[in-house]
């Protein structure tokens, strides 16, 4: 039976279907109209992702049934045009649940004149058929010893949730957090670049330093410089050194000299280092491409040693497809490069026998001055993933993966480009 009366929390994620049963996308959001006049919000549609994670508005209207594991919309067609907030609407889980609010109960006196969270909103459908928010799910400051309790109140007894005061600085993150846990780096820049900037900046400043450095890497090059500009100089500073320093030093080539210089001079030396020196090479040459943070063995590693290297979880696929051998020292720029030892050939060879006795020294390695083009054609000419960087002394000093050669092949809005506009029919 479909539901009539639903929490925007229980949406979130679920599956959008056709008349026909074909799934069309998931729902990320619920689209809401504040009033000033104290009366329900109404409920204007929901923010459905399709596969492409293009973002789109469906009108609540278009919403026949609401099933715990799917909504249904009725005949017509659902236009694709990207879904873009209008002024006086309000987005349920981005801005509205972790809002500070008053709530004024006879029944709850413990909460008179103090703030409270928005955990949830509970929205039902009228006899003329339109969605209203009629109940607002609250949580108070935790007590010592004791969990916060969740109370559930009339939206007539909630005050705080305008457009201007949900706009104010400084909202908490929590529910917001919660809806990231478990998800990949890319799908949390993702949904990050979908945030009004106000709530986009308040989850940069909740993430840790390495999670932080995740996303950041996986935003576009214009959404980095402005996330990184809105962080405290110290915390944009901590965010870089855990970046990955090909990374680090591709967003500090965006910014000018003096912000460049001044955030490097507040890294830790060892950390900021290798990020000057990639910062020297131009960035469509390997040296610009490469990380100087490869796999780095010396002669005397065994295969078993070799192996438990490169099964970091911190190392990509392509950087996790090859070792280098090396003389001391294995910081780069090392002793002389000896050659590398492919993961195949690793897992083939007996656990106590040495990486210095089973090198591919007939590889020819990268110079860091090659260009992009002539990079992309060592690879494809050789079938690697991952190839080294050697200097005019045969010193290691890095290694390029695939993963960023395609990151430079590929126009530099790549993350945001989209499929054409239009519509899509839903059939009967």
């Amino acid at each position: 039976m479909a539901a009539t009366r639903v929490y925007v929390a229980r949406l979130a994620g679920l599956v959008v279907l056709g008349p026909d049963g074909e799934s069309i996308g998931r729902i990320r959001d619920v689209v809401v109209a504040i009033r000033y006049d104290r009366q329900q919000p109404r409920v204007h549609g929901l923010v459905v992702e399709l596969p492409t994670r293009r973002r789109i508005f469906v009108p609540m209207l278009r919403v026949t049934g609401i099933e715990p594991g799917a909504v249904t919309l009725n005949t017509g067609t659902v236009s694709l045009r990207r879904f873009a907030q209008r002024a006086g609407e309000l987005l349920a889980m981005a801005q509205i649940v972790d809002s500070a609010v008053r709530v004024d109960d006879p029944d709850l006196p413990d909460l008179a004149g103090v703030d409270v969270f928005v955990v949830d909103l509970a929205i039902e459908q009228s006899r003329t058929r339109d969605w209203l928010v009629a109940r607002v799910a609250v949580r108070g400051h935790r007590r010592l010893g004791r969990r916060r309790s969740v109370h559930v109140v009339d939206w007539s007894r909630v005050s705080g949730l305008t457009p201007y005061e949900v706009g104010r600085p400084g909202q908490d993150v929590t529910q917001l957090l919660a809806q990231f846990e478990g998800m990949r780096a890319p799908d949390v820049a993702h949904l990050l670049r979908e945030l009004p900037e106000k709530r986009r900046i308040e989850v940069a400043e909740a993430l840790d330093d390495e999670r932080l450095a995740d996303v950041v890497q996986e935003l576009p090059d214009d959404d980095q410089v402005d996330l990184l500009g809105h962080l405290e100089v110290g915390r944009a500073a901590d965010v870089l050194e855990a970046m990955d320093p090909d990374d680090a030093a591709d967003l500090l080539g965006e910014l000018s000299t003096g912000e460049r210089e001044s955030l490097l001079a507040l890294m830790d030396p060892e950390e900021a280092e290798p990020v000057r020196r990639l910062l020297v090479h131009s960035p469509d040459t390997a040296g610009g491409l490469m990380t100087p943070k490869p796999v780095i063995l010396t002669p005397a590693t065994t295969v078993a040693e070799a192996l438990a290297r490169v099964r970091n979880p911190d190392l990509t696929p392509a950087l996790a497809s090859m070792v280098f051998v090396v003389r001391p020292p294995t910081a780069t720029p090392t002793g002389r490069y000896l050659g590398c030892v492919h993961i195949q050939q690793l897992l083939r060879e007996p656990p106590a026998h040495l990486v210095g006795g089973i090198l591919d020294s007939d590889l020819s390695p990268l110079r860091p001055e090659v260009p992009l083009a002539a990079v992309t054609r060592y690879f494809a000419t050789y079938n690697l993933v991952c190839g080294p960087v050697v200097d005019a002394e045969n010193h290691l000093l890095g290694a390029v993966s695939v993963d960023d050669v395609l990151d430079h092949l590929l126009p530099e809005d790549w993350r945001e480009q989209e499929q054409a506009i239009g519509e899509v029919r839903i059939h009967e």
